[in-house]
């Protein structure tokens, strides 16, 4: 099971993320379930982490206007296990995608400082 918690109105999650050559940090990424990625990362967190490129996707913002996101490639400890999965790099908060929560049930007390938990389904 997954755990965070609810502040300044978002759920927030703590998930450590690692690139090619093992250099990891421990980031707080907000769940977006409006997000059908992975995970959003802002370019210093990429560059810092020395994600490798792996091309561009286009995406549709909330607003409906179009943009284009450069694509990389990392792991994060989901669960208790390392997992490859694809970074949108985006110029905002890390963010907790759809993809990332798929077989997963989020349950959240929508209140500050409340219980976010994410668990396997089965």
């Amino acid at each position: 099971m997954i755990t965070g918690v609810v502040r300044a109105g978002a759920a927030r999650l703590r998930l450590k993320v690692r690139g090619p050559r093992g250099r990891g940090r421990m980031i707080e990424a907000i769940i977006d379930t409006g997000y059908s990625g992975w995970l959003s990362l802002p370019p210093d967190l990429v560059s810092a982490l020395g994600l490798p490129r792996q091309g561009f996707v286009r995406g549709i913002l909330a607003d409906g206007s179009e943009t284009i996101f450069d694509v990389y490639e990392a792991t994060v400890l989901w669960d208790g296990a390392a997992r490859g999965i694809t970074i949108d790099e985006a110029d905002n908060d890390p963010l907790v995608g759809m993809d990332l929560l798929k077989g997963y049930e989020l349950r959240m007390q929508v209140r500050p400082r409340g219980k976010v938990t994410i668990k396997r389904l089965p």
